[in-house]
């Protein structure tokens, strides 16, 4: 008997005449994608593609997670909570997919990078405008982050706006008080461009939801994906200073910070205050 050849034939229905934005590289622009890795070490070291890849990935990533708050919040404020909820969860698998990526620049060793790291100049994940957007759209405003843009630039125009924008949070508390709940006027009335401050009187207002969820529903189920998408955060944080950590110790971060102490730091910010505190009350 003989064996059959391990062969699929293509099948008769199979698109062979296809052009341009019309075929699978077209479509993703792959061209232009597999195009923007551009190593600076010479000779070029073999490890400076995976940071360049991973960083550029990172940035996809955050990309499309501006892209989901943005609708989350434009749900928020049409009332349509059970929409946001989801886009929310959407959000919190897209920052498991980042938190992940750390395991793969964790392969790269402390001499490994020290070959090429001084190819990268000043440049510094610091200076992601993407990463400020997600920070301020979530609600950790902070005016003073958008200097190290130049003025008149494309990105600081971004950030100057998104600053000035309701964050998931402060359209959240809005959507609260427009509901009758007892929350605080110069909460929905405040300066949108500084951060949100903690609330006694908003918090009482959460433990009343969270005390009677069947009652509050569409409110109590926002309030544990928004607390999904802080523990998520923070989960990156934490690993993101572990790999710094890890690779280079504690030296003085490529764009100027005190690196991983810098980073340490950021681990006491906080995006929802109250509904992490309320945990303590209940």
């Amino acid at each position: 008997m003989k064996d059959k050849k391990n062969l699929r034939p293509l099948e008769e229905g199979i698109k062979l005449d296809i052009s341009e934005r019309k075929n699978y590289g077209g479509y993703l622009c792959l061209d232009t994608l597999f195009a923007a890795q551009k190593p600076l070490s010479d000779p070029q070291h073999h490890d400076e593609m995976l940071f360049i890849i991973q960083h550029q990935t990172s940035e996809l990533w955050m990309k499309l997670i501006i892209h989901e708050l943005t609708e989350a919040i434009r749900c928020v404020q049409i009332k349509r909570l059970g929409r946001a909820s989801k886009i929310l969860a959407r959000v919190k698998q897209i920052q498991k997919q980042l938190f992940e990526q750390w395991a793969v620049l964790e392969t790269l060793t402390p001499s490994e990078y020290t070959q090429f790291r001084h190819v990268l100049g000043n440049a510094s994940g610091f200076q992601s405008v993407h990463y400020r957007q997600v920070e301020f759209l979530l609600g950790n405003k902070n005016k003073n982050m958008i200097k190290v843009f130049p003025e008149g630039s494309e990105s600081r125009a971004t950030l100057e706006q998104v600053l000035a924008s309701p964050s998931i949070y402060d359209v959240f508390i809005k959507h609260l008080y427009d509901e009758g709940y007892s929350v605080p006027e110069e909460l929905v009335n405040r300066d949108l461009r500084k951060p949100h401050v903690f609330n006694q009187d908003l918090m009482d207002v959460l433990v009343v939801i969270y005390k009677r969820p069947d009652q509050h529903w569409a409110m109590y189920a926002l309030c544990e994906q928004l607390v999904d998408v802080e523990q998520s955060f923070q989960q990156w944080r934490f690993r993101h200073m572990k790999t710094v950590e890890r690779i280079i110790g504690f030296k003085q971060g490529t764009g100027g910070s005190s690196g991983v102490n810098f980073l340490k730091k950021a681990l006491d910010l906080t995006f929802f205050p109250e509904l992490l505190k309320l945990r303590t009350e209940l």
